[in-house]
């Protein structure tokens, strides 16, 4: 099978490509770096320069592929509309990838007894995130999930906090490197409020057998969450700690000079809980996860910039 993957540089398109590579499917990847090119080619993939607002890149690659995988920018509805055109009719694939930052709660860093499962979010449902920007994510996962009345055979995997090495080109999960950059630049691991609040989590490699799953047997419109576990970030920065060596984790200081993180994003993100469940992945397209611990990961990772084999 042909696969159009954009974000092919990217933490979680590179990862997926290069599964569905070892899977023997031809890729065809989406990078807005020219300089990047030559690196997907060497890994076998077919690099695409342009970006999610190129509509006729989008249409002719998603026209010529049997599949295509949006894992470049969960919250760019123009691209979602034009792979939705692009397809409509055809019974391909499109696979959306998006994020449960959707469901966060709170901002303080305080522990939420809130679980959130996958029925809460079809292309009908009547449920709303309280956020302008988690709202209009939902609104694409919704448009996406609603293409299967065009004859897409749509599916969005909602990720929780990944972890793992990138098996494509080198790139890091958004919040451990977070954690990070802030513990190298004030020389201690940070959390806000008590870090008490938690998020499920789930391994990259997990993930990418996940997106196969979903290719070769997801129904048409269907919405799954992905996690496999959850901890605090009281946890998480503990481990972060452990691994590089520095002090105990400490409260973070939005006022003190070595803070690299912005409020909003540290409330919103690092401060917020977001936990859910995957039961359909598991019972419809029988994903088992083989990894269950991002403390273990972390004692284990390279947390220097490098991806390890």
């Amino acid at each position: 099978m042909h696969v159009f993957v954009t974000g092919a540089s990217g933490y979680i398109g590179g990862t997926v490509a290069t599964r569905f590579l070892r899977a023997g499917h031809t890729v065809t990847g989406l990078t807005r770096n020219a300089a990047k090119a030559g690196d997907l080619a060497r890994l076998g993939i077919q690099p695409v320069v342009g970006s999610l607002d190129d509509a006729g890149i989008l249409t002719k690659h998603a026209g010529r592929a049997d599949a295509v995988i949006n894992a470049a920018d969960s919250d760019h509805r123009q691209a979602a509309e034009t792979l939705i055109s692009a397809l409509a009719g055809s019974g391909k694939p499109l696979i959306h990838t998006s994020g449960s930052s959707i469901v966060g709660v709170g901002t303080s860093g305080e522990a939420s007894e809130t679980i959130f499962h996958e029925d809460l979010l079809t292309s009908h449902s009547t449920w709303q995130p309280d956020h302008p920007i988690r709202q209009a994510r939902v609104a694409i996962d919704r448009l996406v999930l609603a293409a299967a009345d065009q004859g897409v055979r749509t599916a969005v995997l909602c990720h929780s906090l990944i972890y793992g090495d990138a098996r494509g080109l080198p790139s890091d999960s958004v919040l451990i490197a977070a954690l990070v950059q802030q513990a190298r630049s004030s020389g201690s691991v940070q959390y806000v409020g008590s870090g008490g609040n938690i998020w499920s989590n789930v391994h990259l490699d997990d993930v990418a057998d996940l997106y196969l799953l979903t290719l070769e047997k997801s129904p048409p419109g269907t919405f799954y969450f992905v996690e496999n576990g959850e901890e605090s970030f009281a946890a998480i920065t503990e481990a972060i700690a452990r691994r590089l060596g520095l002090p105990g984790p400490r409260p973070w200081n939005p006022d003190s000079a070595d803070n690299v993180w912005n409020p909003q994003f540290a409330m919103h993100a690092l401060g917020s809980n977001s936990r859910v469940r995957a039961v359909r992945a598991r019972d419809l397209l029988g994903w088992r996860p083989r990894y269950h611990s991002i403390l273990d990961w972390i004692t284990g990772a390279d947390l220097d910039g490098t991806t390890r084999r």
